[in-house]
């Protein structure tokens, strides 16, 4: 066990420890506990005497309050951590569930867009650069230099 600060609950300690078992990040440590202060400022009393609907009631004010959902999905996560480990109580989260956040997909450029970016590059510097970004991100062909490009080294001859 560790040190017990007397300012720290004894169910915040308990908490601590579980953590601390598991070798978490300190990080991670830091968000669950956070996670647990925000559901306890929500209440206005000790969260282990939250019920279902008041984790319920909380996730729902997480998100009418503009949060993202990945802070929503964290806050869930160190809420399971402390009611299933520390409290051993699984069926509590039953209400609560992840927020599905969409996939962004990255920026594409078109090759006439890579073409128009190439051929902008005036100096010798940026055309090499424009060319090593070329080359290790690997065009749809394997030779860029049979197509007519500007590439005087291919790997490929």
């Amino acid at each position: 066990m560790t040190q017990s600060n007397p300012t720290i609950s004894p169910l915040r300690q308990r908490m601590i420890d579980d953590m601390a078992l598991r070798k978490m990040n300190p990080r991670t440590q830091q968000a669950y506990i956070r996670s647990v202060l925000k559901l306890t400022q929500f209440l206005g009393r000790s969260p282990h005497t939250a019920t279902a609907e008041d984790l319920r009631r909380f996730q729902l004010h997480l998100a009418s309050n503009g949060v993202s959902s990945q802070t929503i999905n964290v806050t869930i996560t160190g809420l399971r951590f402390f009611f299933e480990v520390t409290l051993e109580d699984r069926q509590i989260l039953r209400k609560m569930s992840a927020v599905h956040e969409p996939r962004k997909l990255p920026v594409i450029l078109s090759p006439d867009e890579v073409k128009r970016v190439l051929e902008a590059a005036t100096t010798a510097a940026a055309t090499a650069a424009g060319r090593a970004t070329t080359w290790h991100c690997g065009p749809c062909c394997p030779c860029p230099a049979r197509h007519g490009s500007a590439f005087d080294d291919c790997r490929y001859r």
